[in-house]
């Protein structure tokens, strides 16, 4: 059960998009994928199409019991690929004060995610962490064996990825070499020259550890908005060129066994309510 955090100290990168963007992908390559909202903006649940959830991660993170996110995952509210669609474990704002108890526990506070995802059997798991670098995400990465850092190419760009990654080698350390990185994803990489500029710094400073980007496109955002998969909006300009990128990213970062001739999914009516 490989798990990836994603994650990065900044806000605004897109770190939810990239996380459901490659749940997208791995959904249409015909993978079991969960999704872990860590974060209390709850971007990725309602993303996927889950609204006012009854129980959320917070139970998990709360009650410290080997294997509850089994308790707690629901279906996406997608429509679904080949009769497939992600889970995933919600979040609610009511995430953010459950980090600020966490941090008066002085004893395991930092690995309750990963108790929590024990026995798990996904073939994916996708930690969409919080934009910082607290005990929210801490436990993201204490739970996963990859760190994707996500980051846009912009001013700062390069320093914030230096300040994520030593946060990932601390924990690393202490868990005999995970997480280990997954590489650098750079999203919404406009036409621009000033965009360019930037991109090319993180891959001078970064080197292969800089993954194709994923460029800004308006149908990324329509599928964020309708709480749609990038894939099922493949007739919207742009669309298709989207989802090609999240699947080149996905191969990249994990290696699934893609069939080689993968018939594109048929698309069912999202659940009504959805």
């Amino acid at each position: 059960m490989p798990v990836i955090a994603v994650v990065n100290q900044k806000g605004g990168v897109g770190k939810t998009t990239v996380a459901l963007g490659l749940a997208a992908a791995a959904v249409r390559a015909r993978h079991r994928v969960l999704v872990v909202d860590l974060d209390p903006q709850a971007n990725a649940t309602t993303g996927l199409g889950v609204w006012n959830p009854v129980r959320t991660v917070d139970d998990a993170l709360a009650a410290e019991r080997p294997g509850i996110v089994r308790e707690l995952t629901v279906t996406a509210g997608w429509p679904a690929a080949d009769g497939a669609v992600p889970e995933v474990v919600p979040s609610a704002p009511a995430l953010a004060a459950r980090e600020a108890q966490l941090a008066t526990d002085p004893i395991g506070a930092q690995d309750r995610l990963q108790v929590a995802l024990q026995g798990d059997d996904h073939e994916l798991v996708l930690v969409d962490c919080p934009p910082s670098l607290g005990l929210l995400t801490v436990n993201g990465l204490f739970a996963a064996d990859r760190a994707l850092i996500v980051t846009e190419p912009a001013a700062w760009a390069s320093d914030g990825v230096v300040q994520v990654s030593r946060t990932i080698e601390r924990i690393a350390q202490r868990r005999g070499g995970l997480p280990r990185v997954a590489g650098i994803a750079v999203n919404r990489l406009g036409r621009t020259r000033d965009a360019r500029y930037w991109h090319d710094q993180l891959v001078a400073d970064h080197g292969d550890a800089v993954l194709p980007p994923v460029h800004l496109r308006a149908a990324v955002a329509e599928a964020a908005a309708q709480s749609l998969p990038i894939h099922a909006l493949g007739a919207r300009p742009g669309a298709a060129e989207a989802a090609a990128e999240f699947d080149l990213l996905l191969e990249r970062i994990l290696p699934l066994g893609v069939p080689d001739a993968l018939r594109p999914p048929t698309f069912a009516s999202p659940p009504s309510g959805a």
